[in-house]
């Protein structure tokens, strides 16, 4: 099995590196956009100008780059046929439109987080927000990133957001409450708020809390080490392979049931 990797000289493309090889698969090769910085990787290991030779030297690309890229990559991954590992948040509507597209050719893996526990908590924050009406419990996602993080909320704590939302039947656009300042006025019924701290060099930290006027159940994962992120897209790139055409997510890979 080929898997190549995009933006392989970065933080999360060297662990993706480092993880391929452990899985026993064929390191086919990367692209970046520091080719200076190349010397780090195991000797032989191919750079490509771009991702359409990528895409045609591999059955499998993991792309953990930037949402400028998404567009290009989807055409680049459709023509060739490989499979795609994405792991970009953040998209625009034209940029999940384009993801959409590609996967009516070939088989995608696309989610916020390659982490399984935070897969589970994804789960577990839609099953309790099913049960925990919206008018007695206030549901309230907290997380907290590295200081060089320039995105908030993060991806993994709106796609926890999407999963409330799901469960409570609702759109996360209609009810989301971020960055509370000033005289804000009291809590909207139903809303679902987000919080948002930066500092020092934290993995991830994400915590959704249910709070009623009795009782609060806080959901909560720790990142310790990003290689956690690494090693579970290296597991659904494995998965992908021979799939069909599709939009698939971690809940697929994992084997979770429909809820």
């Amino acid at each position: 099995m080929r898997i190549g990797i995009a933006g392989i000289t970065g933080r999360v493309g060297r662990l993706l590196v480092e993880e391929v090889q452990a899985a026993g698969a064929t390191l086919s090769g990367g692209t970046t956009r520091k080719p200076e910085a190349a010397s780090g990787l195991p000797q032989g290991v191919p750079l490509f100008k771009d991702m359409a030779e990528l895409a045609a030297n591999s059955d499998v690309v993991i792309d953990f780059t930037h949402a400028d890229t998404v567009i290009p990559n989807a055409q680049a991954l459709a023509a060739a046929g490989a499979a795609w590992v994405l792991g970009t948040t953040g998209l625009s509507a034209e940029q999940q439109s384009a993801v959409n597209k590609a996967a009516e050719k070939i088989a995608v893996v696309h989610a916020a987080n390659y982490s399984p526990g935070v897969t589970l908590v994804q789960r577990l924050a839609q099953m309790m927000a099913r049960v925990l009406p919206a008018d007695s419990y206030d549901a309230e996602i907290v997380e907290m990133h590295h200081r060089q993080k320039v995105d908030a909320p993060s991806g993994t704590a709106l796609a926890i957001g999407e999963a409330v939302a799901q469960g409570r039947g609702v759109k996360l656009a209609d009810v989301r409450e971020s960055g509370r300042d000033g005289h804000t006025g009291p809590r909207k019924e139903g809303a679902i708020g987000f919080a948002a701290l930066r500092g020092g060099q934290i993995v991830g930290e994400h915590e959704v809390l249910f709070t009623s006027a009795d009782e609060q159940i806080v959901l909560g994962h720790r990142a310790f080490d990003r290689r956690i992120f690494a090693t579970g897209a290296v597991r659904a790139a494995k998965w992908v392979k021979g799939h069909k055409p599709g939009l698939y997510s971690m809940e697929d890979v994992l084997g979770l049931p429909p809820l």
